[in-house]
């Protein structure tokens, strides 16, 4: 299942060559990445006060072509592979039908002091199995 969050390029998160800084991603990607979650039914704050947390492991981005202020972008999120801590989520950044980056996450749950924990039963729903 794929799921879409739309934002708009605001120019201070352009970089001196007029384009979107690459560091500015990582943070589309979150908040595309929160969209994901509590449109699936899962609220942050509502796992943090249960004991748990959800913590990016990785992320591997590839630039593909440069975002300008004010360009429309829609990240696509989808789960690609689900694991008992966690799993990975394909990202798609795109400019109408251009793609403008791509990114593979890799997440995990961890527990109250930071350790990998087994994930909740709230993830057990369909927008988080590939």
């Amino acid at each position: 299942m794929d799921h879409e969050c739309n934002l708009t390029v605001r120019s201070y998160e352009c970089d001196s060559y007029g384009h979107v800084n690459n560091a500015i991603y990582l943070n589309y990607l979150e908040f595309a990445r929160h969209s994901y979650l509590h449109d699936n039914g899962i609220s942050v704050g509502e796992l943090r006060a249960s004991g748990h947390g959800l913590l990016v492991a990785r992320i591997d981005i590839q630039y593909r072509r440069p975002a300008y202020t004010d360009d429309r972008l829609v990240i696509r999120t989808r789960a690609v592979r689900k694991m008992r801590i966690g799993g990975v989520l394909e990202q798609t950044v795109l400019r109408g039908e251009e793609v403008v980056a791509t990114a593979q996450v890799t997440w995990v749950c961890v527990d109250g002091r930071g350790r990998p924990a087994r994930l909740p039963p709230a993830f057990e729903r369909e927008g988080f199995n590939p």
